[in-house]
């Protein structure tokens, strides 16, 4: 083991778990047992039999969020099951704390059939102001996503596809002010047409991008050629790749502006970087390898260099993304984190950077910002009012 997975294990063993329950009220006597417990509290159940919505003033609803996981793709380590993804549910839970002041429970699923994980979600949504969908795979995260949605009436945010979009439409708008580009002008790859790689170019395309073009392992992806492709991929190849490239990814990176990598380590070369366009846009995300390392991007002339690494800078990280959310969600007890919203997330988070800070190494905030989480929150709670899906 390396030297921080070494401290890991001995912090996990150390604490057994990163989270515990601590009451809000005294109970030091009787008089405080009556009033939390029984009989006092059969008042504020009597309230909320009247009117569910009570249930947001008297109990901790209004602040919490339920971690929901299958096991079946976390973090890099892919589909360990419920129990192994356990320590990154518990992580997600403090980040939510720390960063967001939400409070966050871990609800590990033992199944990975969608519909036991919709039945059993929505059965436990009476509990939780919001639901965020963590390390599912693809095309299920999709599907789980979609039909939560349409069955609860709180925010259901997959993190893994829309947290990434935020921050990496946050990092380009101000990748493209560094080169002096236009959103509408350039030709964007996205390697990797996963739950990321979707989601990513879903909202560039709300944004305003034109020029899109997916590629998987099997090279570019193409309309007319959806044999393999799941119905959500398909439906996104519909819009891309225009120009009906054929070929590998290296194919789809000749006259490119920008690389987004979603994908697999060491996939780009700094010769394939060569024939991209000038003053090129490298986002490479893999973790902990990412596509290509900020050294070989340069050599191949890449402007401006982002991965999800803390080692580099420019770091994707979507710390900087779900507690802020999520915090102007509950503000504003909204039904729904939609399209307005991620896409006030990712305008609050550039506008974090001014004109006089941005350079090709400062594209991003730093993921322990303060002003992140609370950007993001004003920007999103605003965003719902307008959009009409904030409940107060």
């Amino acid at each position: 083991m390396n030297p921080i997975a070494e401290e890991s294990m001995k912090l996990h063993r150390e604490k057994r778990g990163k989270l515990e329950v601590v009451p809000t009220v005294p109970l030091n006597d009787a008089h405080d047992l009556s009033v939390a417990y029984t009989p006092g509290v059969a008042q504020p159940c009597l309230e909320i039999q009247k009117d569910v919505s009570k249930s947001y003033e008297l109990t901790r609803r209004w602040n919490l969020c339920a971690v929901v996981t299958d096991g079946s793709a976390v973090l890099g380590l892919g589909n360990i099951g419920p129990e192994a993804g356990m320590p990154v549910m518990e992580g997600k839970c403090v980040l939510f704390k720390q960063f967001g002041g939400v409070d966050a429970f871990p609800l590990c699923i033992k199944s990975q059939d969608v519909d036991e994980i919709v039945r059993t979600v929505y059965l436990l949504s009476g509990s939780f102001g919001g639901i965020n969908l963590e390390d599912i795979s693809a095309p299920r995260c999709f599907e789980v996503e979609r039909r939560l949605k349409e069955c609860c009436d709180i925010p259901i945010f997959h993190d893994d596809q829309h947290g990434t979009a935020v921050i990496t439409l946050a990092g380009l708008i101000n990748a493209l002010k560094v080169v002096d580009k236009q959103k509408e002008e350039v030709r964007v790859v996205i390697n990797g047409a996963g739950a990321a790689g979707l989601s990513v170019c879903r909202l560039l395309f709300s944004a305003g991008f034109r020029h899109i073009t997916l590629c998987d392992k099997s090279g570019i992806l193409c309309d007319g050629v959806t044999e393999g492709m799941n119905p959500y991929m398909a439906e996104m190849v519909q819009k891309t790749n225009l120009e009906h490239k054929t070929g590998k990814l290296a194919d789809a990176l000749v006259g490119a502006d920008i690389f987004l990598g979603y994908s697999a380590p060491n996939l780009v070369t700094a010769d394939m970087v060569r024939t991209m366009n000038r003053d090129a846009i490298i986002f490479a995300c893999a973790n902990p390898t990412p596509e290509i390392f900020p050294e070989e991007a340069k050599k191949g002339g890449a402007a401006v260099i982002s991965t999800g690494r803390s080692d580099y800078p420019n770091q994707i990280n979507n710390v900087m993304v779900f507690p802020g959310i999520f915090r102007g969600a509950f503000d504003v007890r909204a039904s729904d984190i939609n399209e307005e919203m991620k896409m006030a997330a990712a305008m609050a988070l550039a506008n974090l950077i001014s004109d006089e800070e941005r350079s090709p190494e400062y594209i991003i905030p730093n993921a322990f910002d303060p002003r992140a989480a609370q950007a993001v929150a004003a920007a999103v709670a605003e965003a719902a009012r307008k959009s009409g899906v904030a409940r107060i």
